[in-house]
């Protein structure tokens, strides 16, 4: 069943969205090599938990984390622990935060120090792949018009869309209806409403799109081993321009 949110709701989660955004803002200068991604963990619990906010993912499901780190490789859902990040690396950061009930939901993926051409081009087309994705969230528009619009622009990059993880609803919780995949056919799948709230996150290859899962049941990374990049935001659908709950500040 498909969420409509009330005004209500919608203020409720755009402050949810709000510490999101204000966490990945303090973490970003944290993120450099000699970091283990145990200490950007702990940071990001602490920051939640002193602003009121309880961290969604340690937990959920068995997670035992507060964030998740996927790095160069890894596709989503990476454990925190004591690797130390390399000159080099790029790492997706993956935040969720529960405040006041409501979710908020949104990952970001940060170059190490200096990284390689190849790298900066994937971050590049990845975060291209998520306005584009999110430019087609309006009333009235269907969710196959978003999945089309990221499938085809990353693969005219060359890039591959990863299929066996997508994007979702968010609400009082943290997955809802309906399901939102970065790829498929436009004009196809649910119809958007104003007031439905999405979680819409590309994971964008170097290589192929399938994925392989670690022995810890929760690491995917890339079946090829190429590089993998995520970038997410929680918005809202509104009968005119979609609004970015977790959108970036400074």
């Amino acid at each position: 069943m498909i969420l409509i949110k009330s005004a209500r709701e919608l203020d409720l989660m755009r402050q949810a969205g709000r510490l999101v955004a204000e966490c990945h803002a303090a973490l970003a200068p944290r993120i450099r090599p000699g970091v283990t991604t145990a200490e950007l963990d702990a940071f990001v619990e602490d920051f939640l938990r002193r602003h009121g906010g309880i961290p969604t993912y340690k937990g959920y499901r068995g997670y035992p984390a507060s964030i998740c780190t996927s790095v160069n490789d890894e596709v989503c859902h990476g454990i925190p622990g004591r690797r130390r990040l390399r000159e080099g690396d790029v790492i997706t950061v993956d935040i969720g935060v529960t405040l006041n009930g409501y979710h908020g939901d949104s990952a970001w993926t940060y170059a190490v120090g200096e990284v390689s051409e190849e790298a900066r081009r994937l971050m590049e087309v990845g975060e291209a792949c998520l306005w584009a994705g999110i430019a087609q969230a309006r009333e009235g528009s269907r969710l196959g018009d978003i999945g089309h619009a990221i499938q085809s622009l990353a693969e005219s990059h060359g890039c591959g869309v990863v299929r066996d993880f997508v994007g979702h609803g968010i609400g009082r919780r943290l997955h809802e209806d309906p399901d939102v995949p970065h790829f498929g056919t436009p004009g196809t799948g649910v119809r958007l409403r104003a007031g439905m709230t999405l979680c819409i996150e590309p994971m964008i290859t170097l290589g192929d799109w399938r994925v392989t899962i670690d022995d810890d049941g929760w690491t995917a990374r890339t079946a090829d081993g190429s590089l993998c990049v995520q970038y997410e935001h929680t918005i809202a659908v509104t009968d005119g321009e979609p609004e970015i709950l977790t959108a970036r500040v400074a």
